[in-house]
């Protein structure tokens, strides 16, 4: 578990990030959100140890990173925006001098190395010069550098920017696999990958930290039930009828794709009785109105980040 308690970071009078407190569970991954600028890179760099707080404290597993730094930085793997390779090194020789680094015994390292090269599905390209490497494969590298050592927490910034849509995919699946047996911290300012990988989420803006929750409770649905439909009938009838409905706050039409077929986005009140869906189902019913199409529309992560980010 790492933990980030009232941290701040001034420039001379510029504050990059100040006051952020939040706390990354053991056996989760957690995904940094915020546009460029908001200091996700510097509170990555601060929770690693690269460089001090002005103020506040980092814990790991209830170690200071001021006061404990070296067995705080040795429960740490960390993937810059930039991974620290070099070009020169096949990728073999490179995780075995990084392993080095960590301080993992000597005979631990050779099994150490397959495990890893297994892991990260590099195993086929283990004696090529990382300089001769693809940029996914590159990236791959990166991440089991952060894994040398076998750190309980990973912190991973921005691990997929630069990458094609293969290599997206790919690399999303390796950060869902170690987030089973790790804690993850993964910046990103996609918002679909930190919704597809996160169970947690934290979002920064302009240097402040304006939102952390479950990612479940972000996205669960709110006390509005909004419902898509298409159905089969003239705009002029239907609006008035649906909107007579009690559970019906707001009908909006919407562009007709289809001649003879009126498609709307009502807002209604969640748990009434009966339900909307079936108010909605009845009422058509007798106006002989049939539902060409019923969808239920729920928050995105986008739609609580821009809401998020607007308020602040």
């Amino acid at each position: 578990m790492i933990e980030c308690k009232g941290v701040t970071k001034r420039y001379g009078a510029v504050e990059a990030i100040r006051n952020i407190s939040f706390t990354a569970p053991r056996g989760q991954i957690v995904g940094l959100l915020g546009q460029n600028g908001a200091g996700k890179t510097t509170t990555l760099n601060i929770l690693t140890g690269y460089m001090p707080p002005t103020e506040g404290q980092v814990l790991v597993n209830g170690m200071d990173m001021l006061t404990q730094a070296r067995a705080c930085k040795r429960a740490i793997g960390y993937l810059p925006e930039k991974p620290p390779l070099y070009d020169e090194m096949t990728v073999r020789s490179y995780l075995k001098f990084v392993c080095e680094l960590k301080e993992v015994s000597r005979k631990e390292i050779p099994a150490h190395l397959e495990e890893i090269l297994s892991t990260c599905g590099l195993t086929d390209v283990s004696e090529r010069l990382i300089g001769h490497l693809s940029k996914g494969y590159r990236q791959r590298v990166g991440v089991a550098q952060a894994l040398c050592g076998d750190p309980p927490v990973l912190v991973l910034d921005e691990p997929t920017v630069g990458l094609d849509p293969r290599q997206v995919v790919e690399i999303r699946g390796l950060i869902q696999r170690l987030g089973a047996g790790h804690t993850v911290i993964f910046s990103s300012h996609l918002l679909s990958e930190i919704q597809q990988l996160c169970q947690r989420v934290i979002i920064l803006h302009r240097g402040k930290l304006i939102r952390e929750a479950d990612m479940a409770e972000l996205t669960e649905p709110s006390d509005v039930l909004v419902l898509r439909a298409a159905i089969k009938g003239r705009q002029q009838e239907l609006l008035p009828a649906i909107l007579s409905l009690p559970c019906v706050r707001r009908v909006t039409p919407l562009k007709q794709a289809e001649a003879g077929v009126t498609e709307v986005r009502i807002e209604c009140t969640r748990n009434t009785s009966p339900d909307a869906q079936t108010a909605l189902f009845r009422l058509l019913c007798a106006m002989e109105a049939p539902i060409m199409q019923l969808i239920s529309e729920h928050d995105s992560l986008e739609d609580v980040f821009l809401q998020a980010t607007a308020a602040e």
